[in-house]
């Protein structure tokens, strides 16, 4: 059996469990001269708690943009996003950014690290943010569970890709989030090293049933997911 196929028998078993996600007729647009370029058509989706999904689709389909109006990042010109049941894109910018604390957590390409903090200052920042008094206990934690134990006092540009990149699966699993989105989280390492960084965030997802969301253009990773979307000229088909 496919994984679309397994992915769909799963969201059926799942019918009655309650979102992570939901997205209702999102649709993007951006201004260009005297005309709009449509970046996102209408994209109607839902993703269960615990559910593993790759968006996929040629460079331009609006794979970055969906991901982007999924975690908040972005706000569509129509349509609404909810987690966990609530609506988010309604939300003042004060009250989003309350909200994706302890609900969200980020993994980019770019690995996205602050470069004159160390690893354990990068990992802790988003927990002092959200006034975790354990903030460095649990960044230290998580660190050491990435293997990086010995790194905690490392500059970004000291460490390796792979270990920017497990930095940054420290820093957005660190908080406990319900919801992780990543980014062509690959996209930047060579192929042992993202194999490993692949593993390492499917275990976690097995193990703290963290709904995972992820953009990618390796196919063989989208089969991974429990299911796939397939975007193309901003409509899912």
């Amino acid at each position: 059996m496919n994984a679309v196929n397994e992915g769909a028998n799963l969201a059926a078993s799942s019918s009655n469990a309650k979102m992570a996600i939901t997205a209702d007729r999102l649709n993007r647009t951006v201004s260009l001269g005297d005309r709009e370029l449509v970046i996102l058509d209408d994209v109607s989706l839902t993703v269960a708690q615990g559910e593993t999904l790759a968006i996929v689709g040629a460079s331009g389909s609006g794979k970055t943009t969906l991901l982007g109006l999924l975690a908040g990042l972005d706000r569509p010109n129509a349509g609404t996003v909810s987690w966990l049941g609530e609506t988010i894109n309604t939300l003042s910018e004060d009250a989003l950014a309350k909200k994706r604390q302890g609900t969200v957590g980020f993994v980019f390409q770019s690995f996205q690290l602050l470069p004159a903090l160390t690893a354990l200052e990068n990992v802790m920042l988003p927990l002092e943010l959200a006034a975790d008094a354990d903030a460095e206990s649990r960044a230290t934690e998580w660190l050491g569970r990435m293997g990086l134990g010995e790194r905690i006092d490392h500059l970004p540009r000291q460490l390796s890709g792979g270990e920017q990149q497990r930095v940054a699966i420290a820093r957005a699993f660190a908080a406990n989030p319900s919801i992780v989105f990543a980014d062509e989280p690959t996209g930047n390492l060579d192929t042992d090293t993202g194999n490993e960084i692949i593993e390492l965030m499917f275990k976690l997802n097995r193990d703290r049933q963290t709904t995972l969301i992820l953009v990618t253009h390796d196919l063989d990773l989208a089969a991974r997911c429990n299911r796939q979307i397939r975007l193309a000229r901003g409509k899912v088909v």
